[in-house]
């Protein structure tokens, strides 16, 4: 017999929005409507933000149907929020949570998120008030620890293998150097992807930089010329968190001034000026005159139509999973994925202080021992998330004619 705590539930998402975040919405809402204890099913509007100011939706009110059509759609249904949850935030939502005698909150999000939950667990727990609160792992980056992978990135993954698939063609084409800055402040899975979509020896990414490798300005000039020698053209994917060896951004480097966030962030990708400066360097130093640059920026995160459906049924079952331990077994936590077999996966919950505010970078031997492209262990890992039907490229294979005319 499950645990008869008695209450409401509420639900929120936070952060980045994903292609896959509402499977995980509705896994919640709809295996909470099943339980008898369960009094209603309430999401708050934007996130942790929402719950301070009582903006609330009565979910158990809408329809199955209509869930299963956001359930399918990117982004984040209730909204979201990139507030930094303080302490005293954090008491305000325990507050509301009291309030609205909700005793089971899912918070659907990544590393903040999951810091949110402990802390107002913690608040709970002191004030004596029965609350189960699980964190639903969420985020492009891939970077919670305990996790073998996250809800959200095998959808962005498949974007940026397939954007880069095109790439390559144009690329080969019309032949220079590209350059495309992929979102990861400090995780270089998503970047890492960018090799998924080649076939042949010669196709790009050819080069590939990461955060967790030290970025030199002169190393990358002299790949890029050396891939350029052989190939007459080059294609390189970086991630907007390229640190130099001291551990500063490579846009202070590169850059007079640069422009920060509202947590003090050194503005990466979202400006466009990294893959504009790391193509002056390469006009300024090599003799080619076509360099171009792109940044992806918010594509690659909720791209309609290009979504993984692993990534698709593991969003689902994480929010299922999460009702259940906190139903079911009447415990708080985070729902952690756990790969299993050459493809399975099984789902434990880890202490939220084991997940809070901490970062999982890319290993080792996912990365070359140069630090500019990834490793066979990397396409085994990966590969499988990107889920079924990926296409691929094809070239022409018929003679070249004789030439006539000398």
């Amino acid at each position: 017999m499950g645990s008869r705590l008695e209450g409401k539930v509420l639900v929120a998402q936070g952060g980045g929005p994903t292609a896959v975040i509402n499977q995980s919405l509705v896994g919640v809402v709809t295996e909470a409507r099943k339980f008898s204890q369960v009094g209603r099913v309430y999401g708050a509007v934007n996130g942790i933000h929402g719950l301070v100011n009582e903006e609330l939706m009565d979910l158990t009110q809408e329809t199955t149907h209509n869930l299963e059509q956001v359930a399918a759609t990117p982004a984040s249904a209730l909204l979201s929020t990139r507030d930094k949850p303080t302490t005293e935030y954090c008491e305000r939502i325990f507050k509301t949570l009291k309030a609205h005698d909700v005793r089971y909150f899912f918070y659907i999000g990544g590393n903040d998120s999951s810091d949110t939950a402990r802390i107002v667990n913690e608040n709970a727990k002191a004030a004596k008030y029965e609350l189960r609160c699980v964190h639903v792992p969420k985020t492009i980056d891939n970077d919670l620890v305990i996790n073998d992978h996250t809800p959200g990135f095998g959808s962005a993954a498949r974007f940026v293998s397939l954007a880069f698939m095109g790439v390559n063609l144009d690329n080969r084409a019309l032949a220079g150097v590209y350059i495309a800055v992929v979102m990861g402040r400090h995780a270089g899975f998503l970047t890492a992807a960018s090799s998924l979509g080649r076939s042949y020896e010669d196709d790009g990414p050819h080069l590939i930089y990461l955060p967790e490798r030290p970025f030199s300005v002169e190393q990358f000039v002299g790949d890029v010329d050396r891939v350029y020698q052989r190939y007459g053209r080059c294609i390189v994917a970086v991630s907007e968190g390229i640190i130099d060896k001291d551990g500063q951004p490579i846009m202070t480097q590169l850059m007079d001034s640069v422009e920060k966030d509202a947590h003090g962030n050194v503005q990466l990708s979202g400006t466009g000026a990294l893959g504009d400066q790391l193509v002056k360097a390469i006009k300024d130093r090599l003799n080619i005159k076509r360099v171009r640059s792109d940044t992806f920026g918010y594509l690659q995160r909720s791209f309609m139509s290009v979504v993984s459906d692993v990534d698709q049924q593991e969003a689902r079952e994480v929010g299922e999973k999460a009702v259940q331990f906190a139903l079911w077994h009447d415990v708080d936590g985070s729902v952690t994925i756990h790969r299993t077999g050459a493809y399975s996966v099984d789902y434990q919950l880890t202490p939220l202080e084991e997940i809070a505010a901490k970062t999982r970078h890319v290993p080792d031997e996912f990365i070359n021992k140069q630090g500019n492209d990834v490793t066979e262990a990397f396409y085994a890992y990966a590969r499988p998330l990107l889920g079924s039907g990926m296409p691929r490229s094809y070239r022409l294979r018929a003679p070249k004619v004789r030439k006539l005319l000398g």
